[in-house]
């Protein structure tokens, strides 16, 4: 995936699969600390832990219409080549969080992307799902909460 948008996608979409109805997205850009950071979390149906071990095996997915799971497996990767680290937490019945980070300034670290379509895309396509987005950097704090606003 050409950017980090894109892997935010894939990854809200899985928690749609997996029956979320609240899903939070943040990203904060931390220049002075030199770090990016993305976390998803949602209340979908989680994973048990021995699911959660397998999960980054892109050859490992528990989608019937194909064999291959590759957006989990990518991120981390992304995270591994810019210097970060990628973690996981999920619980049966509570959800899934994931916490991906970036060294901001890594030259392998990708860019953000267009997250205004992507979150438009999400925003149109599930209406249904209460989504929370904030944004964050030095000089910005953004935040949109579909539940408080009517669209």
């Amino acid at each position: 995936m050409e950017d980090l948008s894109l892997h935010i996608l894939d990854i809200v979409e899985n928690s749609i699969e997996a029956k979320a109805s609240k899903i939070e997205i943040i990203i904060n850009e931390d220049v002075k600390r030199d770090l990016l950071m993305i976390k998803i979390k949602d209340n979908g149906k989680g994973m048990d832990e021995e699911t959660v071990k397998k999960v980054l095996d892109p050859f490992f997915t528990t989608r019937t219409t194909r064999r291959v799971g590759l957006g989990l497996s990518l991120l981390a990767q992304a995270t591994k080549e810019s210097n970060g680290n990628f973690e996981i937490e999920s619980k049966v019945g509570k959800g899934t969080e994931i916490k991906a980070t970036f060294q901001y300034s890594h030259i392998d670290c990708k860019p953000i992307g267009n997250i205004k379509d992507t979150l438009t895309t999400l925003l149109v396509a599930h209406p249904e799902i209460d989504f929370k987005y904030e944004y964050k950097n030095a000089k910005t704090r953004f935040s949109l909460d579909t539940k408080k606003v009517a669209l």
